[in-house]
């Protein structure tokens, strides 16, 4: 659902080939989804279990497995961004993130190399770097926006690293229209779902409400994006599918966080889900800072430590994106 009037609009977190050639699409022609995103964990599912690479994985013998995955990727990627196009040429959103290599995380010089080198392969201008929120990946950012390369902070998991990311994005972005007129955005991409997934176990055994944590987590960060008010720069959830066993409808986490000026990407079921929902464009946010502040000093009082959660939870998304970009590399030696 694109909503133009409140600024609301999904993304679809999937990317694969076939998808791209049909179904998305489709998605695009009847205004469900404006933009897209990928990751190596849903490039290394597409890659090893789609039949729609081994075309072109057979004329790249000889390559690295970084070689081949990337040359692999940006095809995909260039494709998405070009069915993309119309809307990114309304001023809509329009945008296709890529992610860059996810060891690179702590070194500044080479996510910038990276994403330089990715977003001129691509050679689109509707494509966006993601970049994880980590103290290399601030000054990656600024360095990208400045040369008119739009960015997806991604792994944001606290009001800090939305802080830090903005402070950058908006350097960035000050920088680059100093020399030039073009376009340049930003997104802060904030994972909901893990928060949950993590603590609702822990939280049912206290008597503490469940599924809340995610949610008024994000809504603290939307706050704050939103008081920095800056028109380039829009706040993104991330990780709102519902796992099995969590009890929850599909689409839980996009109508608990339903915003003006916001993203939702989400899984394609997900999203149908949220599209079969009578519901649906209902705004659910912003939440006003008592409500959020009051369920974290419950937590705090219950003993959970949520500086202690936001670490783990950040060191625990960047090492999955690792092990995912590292099997999928197996794969393709």
């Amino acid at each position: 659902m694109v909503d133009e009037t409140s600024g609301f609009s999904l993304w679809v977190d999937f990317i694969e080939r076939d998808f791209i050639k049909n179904e998305f699409k489709d998605m695009l022609d009847r205004g469900i989804i404006d933009g897209a995103t990928s990751n190596p964990s849903i490039f290394e599912n597409a890659i090893t279990k789609s039949p729609a690479y081994k075309e072109q994985l057979e004329s790249l013998s000889g390559l690295s497995a970084k070689e081949k995955y990337e040359a692999l990727a940006i095809e995909d990627i260039k494709n998405a961004a070009k069915a993309l196009r119309p809307y990114y040429d309304q001023a809509l959103e329009g945008y296709v993130s890529i992610e860059v290599d996810p060891y690179l995380s702590n070194d500044t010089e080479a996510t910038i190399a990276e994403g330089k080198r990715l977003f001129e392969a691509i050679g689109e201008p509707n494509v966006m770097i993601k970049v994880p929120a980590t103290e290399a990946g601030y000054e990656a950012m600024f360095e990208l926006m400045r040369k008119g390369i739009s960015v997806n902070a991604t792994l944001v998991f606290t009001p800090e690293q939305a802080i830090k990311t903005i402070e950058a994005m908006k350097r960035g972005i000050n920088r680059f229209g100093q020399f030039d007129d073009g376009r340049v955005e930003g997104v802060i991409s904030i994972f909901v779902s893990r928060f949950d997934r993590k603590l609702d176990g822990k939280l049912k055994e206290l008597g503490l409400p469940t599924a809340k944590t995610g949610v008024l987590n994000a809504a603290k960060i939307y706050n704050v994006i939103k008081e920095k008010r800056h028109p380039a720069i829009k706040a993104l959830f991330a990780s709102t599918g519902v796992k099995e066993g969590q009890g929850l409808p599909a689409d839980y986490y996009i109508t608990e966080l339903c915003a003006k000026h916001s993203i939702n990407t989400a899984p394609i079921d997900t999203i149908k889900a949220y599209e079969a929902n009578p519901n649906k464009g209902k705004l659910a946010l912003p939440i006003e800072e008592e409500v959020i502040d009051a369920h974290f000093n419950a937590l705090k009082e219950a003993g959970i430590d949520i500086e202690k959660v936001y670490s783990e939870l950040l060191d625990e998304g960047l090492k999955a994106f690792e092990e995912a970009f590292s099997d999928m590399l197996k794969t393709l030696e």
